[in-house]
């Protein structure tokens, strides 16, 4: 499937997510974050995302728990900036496949 975000067309899956990370850039982020209700991508947002796309290339498996002990944000934090699905919709903004602990 193909999506555009800010103007660029991308290969997503039947969830919606990225299938090729060389297709992100920030602006595909803050796009994804309007329809996830994140109206303002902040920093630390950014900040979040690069680390579990620093994950996804070392072929780490993603938990909630594992970004907040990352020394990024704690756990608090990472509800704090995605409250409605706190891994799902970061790895979705980051551009990297739904994780598996993601239901």
């Amino acid at each position: 499937m193909e999506k555009v975000y800010a103007g660029k067309t991308v290969s997503v899956d039947n969830n919606g997510y990225l299938t090729d990370l060389s297709q992100w850039n920030k602006e595909i982020a803050i796009e994804i974050g309007k329809e996830e209700g994140i109206n303002e991508v902040t920093d630390k947002h950014f900040e979040v995302l690069a680390y579990l796309q620093d994950q996804q290339r070392k072929d780490v498996a993603l938990t909630i728990r594992g970004v907040g002990k990352s020394g990024v944000v704690d756990i608090k934090q990472l509800y704090d900036l995605f409250p409605k699905g706190p891994l799902k919709i970061s790895s979705k903004m980051a551009g990297i496949p739904r994780p598996k602990s993601c239901i």
